[in-house]
């Protein structure tokens, strides 16, 4: 077991073999890795367990450099577990690399189908009995698809919980994926026109490199291609609380003049890079429609939600724009199929995702009548206007779960819990115990 010591905190690790596909104990197992941070001095204490479920799918949790951002708030009062959710990080990986030895494209779309929220919490239980005895119960953190994972284990381990605490992740319990696109997109133009309100200059510079990339895409330096649909997929920043102001320096340092004239700088390619591809987590693009996927809601498959109502809004259509006066709008948390051929990371997974996007019979991750009776208080962080989970849905769902408080803020974007200097985990602590 390893212990590390750094400036105010003290980690531990642990790891443990559970099985891949729960409803088989005795079969295959997968390695789970989780970090337990402590406050420094206080190892031998006595402190309630927090559980951190980070954001995702396929987000591997933060590694603290100390007592920074939420973390700093969380130790006063907890023992912290950042857990490594399968497929990430120190879990046993799931990319590109190591898929291919599951064998061809079925087999590891079979392997993919056990990284969804129910496995997730089953996963969870599994490191709870061993942490702190069949009968201990933790309290827990869940951020944005953390929150999801926070309502499945709600609904399929509510025993395990003493409390859970949610920022941005109350999903809509009856939401297809259709559902959550189709009010996605008018969220992502209204993030657009308040981007291009403050930064008025970037209207023209989009316009600029949507033209260029359309008449001849560029090269990223891992060797993926930046079309001009690709580039649009940098709107994905318009969600977080400077996300405007990074697209805005992005594309300040655009263009460079080389010998032939003006091209795209190695400077913006390269931030380019850093912002769209999906080398360090995969399985956010194999697996994001499929986090809406359960058979009573919808059992025709995502079928690529995103990309099929795209059509419905022709405001994101990059030759309309171009071809007229309207701004380029860029797209939010959207995963489209062409990805698949452009990042070379996704590539070798094309028709893994392919085969998860047609599948139908996706096993339900809540349980609405259990939840309508729950018992562990919850308190959830609702951001006003949220780019990445609807507002209205959230809202819908604090209802129809028994015991929920909401605190509905526009002071914080999506990244309110990381950015925000604990005051948003403080705030959902204080409303826990009353305090407000």
């Amino acid at each position: 077991m390893t212990v590390i010591r750094q400036p105010g905190v003290v980690s531990t690790d642990h790891v443990l073999q559970v099985p891949l596909d729960h409803a088989d104990p005795p079969g295959e197992q997968i390695e789970l890795y989780a970090r337990e941070v402590v406050a420094a001095g206080r190892e031998r204490d006595e402190l309630p367990w927090l559980l951190f479920l980070q954001g995702g799918p396929g987000g591997k949790a933060g590694r603290p450099l100390g007592r920074d951002g939420w973390l700093d708030r969380a130790l006063d009062d907890y023992r912290v577990l950042l857990l490594d959710q399968r497929g990430t990080g120190r879990s046993t990986p799931a990319n590109r690399q190591t898929l291919p030895t599951r064998g061809g494209a079925a087999e590891q779309a079979r392997y993919l189908a056990h990284f969804r929220a129910d496995s997730i919490v089953r996963d969870a239980e599994a490191v709870r009995r061993q942490l702190l005895g069949k009968d201990g119960r933790w309290s827990l953190l869940g951020q944005s698809f953390g929150g999801f994972c926070t309502l499945s284990y709600l609904s399929l381990a509510p025993e395990g919980l003493r409390e859970a605490f949610v920022t941005g992740g109350l999903a809509g319990l009856g939401t297809s994926a259709e559902d959550v696109y189709r009010s996605a997109y008018p969220r992502v133009e209204r993030k657009n026109r308040a981007h291009y309100e403050r930064c008025p200059q970037d209207v023209a510079a989009v316009r600029r490199i949507a033209e260029h990339l359309r008449a001849a895409p560029a090269r990223l330096p891992d060797g993926g291609l930046l079309t001009a649909e690709a580039f649009q997929a940098l709107g994905l920043l318009l969600g977080t609380g400077t996300g405007s102001q990074t697209l805005q320096y992005l594309l300040e340092e655009a263009w460079v003049r080389g010998v032939s004239g003006f091209e795209l700088s190695d400077t913006f390619l390269a931030g380019a890079q850093g912002q769209l591809s999906f080398a360090g987590n995969p399985l956010y693009a194999v697996l994001h429609e499929s986090i809406y996927g359960q058979r009573t809601v919808d059992t025709s498959g995502t079928r690529w939600a995103a990309q099929r109502v795209r059509a419905e809004f022709p405001a994101f259509d990059v030759d309309l724009a171009l071809a007229g006066d309207d701004p380029v709008l860029l797209t939010g948390e959207m995963i489209y199929p062409w990805m698949f051929d452009t990042d070379p990371a996704l590539r070798p997974l094309k028709e893994a995702a392919e085969l998860l996007a047609e599948r139908g019979d996706w096993p339900d991750l809540y349980d609405p009548a259990r939840l309508a009776v729950n018992e562990v208080p919850v308190t959830a962080a609702v951001y006003h206007d949220d780019m990445y989970v609807d507002t209205a849905d959230s809202l819908e769902t604090a209802r129809a779960v028994r015991g929920v408080r909401t605190w509905v803020t526009n002071e914080w974007e999506h990244d309110g819990l990381r950015v925000s200097g604990g005051a948003v985990l403080d705030r959902l602590i204080r409303m826990a115990r009353g305090e407000v």
